[in-house]
């Protein structure tokens, strides 16, 4: 079953073509690329079909139709394609950034999702309106052809009501649906399933809390099979400090800023989502590769910000801890989580308390998913390889079978 998986930004589509096989437990992808500047004058297609050239088209994709046609153009062409013909494509899957209270698992796009999708889009202005024309041009493309909708939420929606509730007036979350719904659910899922296989745990008789931590980062606490609490909250603004966004931050922090510097409301939201976090601590980058750069210069800053940054992982891991009564394993992943073996370390020498001994040599080998705690550890640490597009295409094929 081949499965095209589609990411649609507000002026980008990621997209990744999957051959699955009948259960879903094999697959190959078939090729992966982006079309970039969507909507502006000059836009980029870059497609990667596996086992041959690279190819890219510079031109101007007006709208998301149009760049949907170019990719598909790309999966079908003589020389760098893939398929011999459009119809080869067997369903499509869509990464949603936001499926409120409406979703609690992945669907099949009908009308009534749809409608549901759009309507979540006040919570996700720059995410949900992009997903869903990726949804509109594919079914003017291939009309027969079904289509399923992975949310980055639904994972989430097991969350209780004492947990994903703010200490506001409770006629906010009746009249707006104000609540912590978390983000990052597809991943979160993924290496936490991948964890219990690799180290022998039940999935759903453990306690697990997974970091994700990339540009964005959030921690989840899962009890049981289930996401009980997560770090990211009625926005990915929430929780622990990040690229450039700030994590938590006290209200009134919020409300001095906008006063004292005359922001706009729109103003101070951009601000506290792009020039905060690792960046606007260390001034010199959002990316940790580059801040261990400019510590092994001397840069104090940027140390700082690394400090923070693990102090901050440290105090959700016990959190949840305390909030599960116990943890049995912690997982790492994403692009920090996968890569940074140093802030791995940080985080693992503040949890001896939890019966934490991290393997320095398991932890120094960069392999995409290894066990790094010793085999006495309490408490297992694990690295795991996150891969959302396979999510999605898994959750599509059993779908749209």
């Amino acid at each position: 079953m081949n499965v095209l998986v589609l990411n649609c930004g507000s002026s980008s589509i990621k997209y990744q073509l999957l051959s699955m096989s009948n259960n879903c437990d094999e697959s190959k992808v078939l090729a992966k690329g982006i079309v970039e500047r969507v909507g502006l004058p000059e836009g980029l297609l870059v497609h990667k079909p596996t086992g041959k050239a690279v190819y890219e088209l510079k031109k101007a994709y007006a709208d998301h139709s149009v760049g949907v046609n170019a990719i598909l153009d790309a999966l079908t062409d003589s020389e760098h394609g893939v398929l011999k013909h459009i119809n080869d494509i067997d369903a499509v899957g869509h990464r949603v950034a936001h499926g409120g209270e409406y979703f609690s698992g992945s669907v099949v796009v009908d009308e009534r999702a749809k409608i549901d999708i759009e309507k979540c889009a006040e919570l996700a202005p720059l995410h949900n309106p992009a997903n869903l024309k990726g949804i509109l041009s594919m079914e003017k493309l291939l009309p027969k052809v079904p289509q399923v909708a992975v949310f980055d939420t639904s994972f989430h929606q097991s969350i209780p009501e004492k947990a994903y509730l703010y200490a506001i007036p409770y006629e906010y979350y009746e009249k707006y649906r104000i609540r912590r719904y978390g983000f990052h659910g597809t991943s979160h899922k993924f290496v936490a399933e991948k964890a219990c296989r690799m180290t022998g745990l039940d999935f759903e008789q453990s306690k697990i809390i997974t970091c994700h931590m990339g540009n964005g980062v959030s921690v989840t606490a899962i009890n049981k099979g289930l996401s009980v609490d997560t770090s990211m909250g009625f926005t990915p603004l929430e929780g622990v400090m990040m690229g450039t966004r700030c994590g938590d931050l006290d209200g009134g922090v919020i409300t001095y800023l906008q006063e004292i510097e005359h922001k706009t409301s729109a103003e101070i939201n951009a601000f506290m989502n792009k020039n905060c976090g690792l960046a606007g601590i260390s001034g010199v980058s959002s990316d940790v590769r580059d801040l261990w750069t400019a510590c092994g210069e001397g840069n104090k800053r940027a140390r700082l910000s690394i400090d923070m940054f693990i102090y901050r992982m440290v105090k959700y891991i016990g959190a949840y801890a305390a909030a599960m009564n116990g943890v049995d394993m912690v997982v790492f992943t994403g692009g920090i989580g996968e890569n940074d073996s140093e802030v791995r370390a940080g985080i693992s020498s503040y949890l001896g308390y939890l019966g934490a001994e991290i393997d320095p040599t398991a932890n120094d080998n960069r392999r995409n998913d290894a066990i790094i705690s010793t085999p006495q550890s309490k408490l297992k640490l694990v690295l795991a390889e996150t891969n959302e597009e396979l999510v999605i295409a898994i959750d599509t094929a059993k779908l749209a079978n």
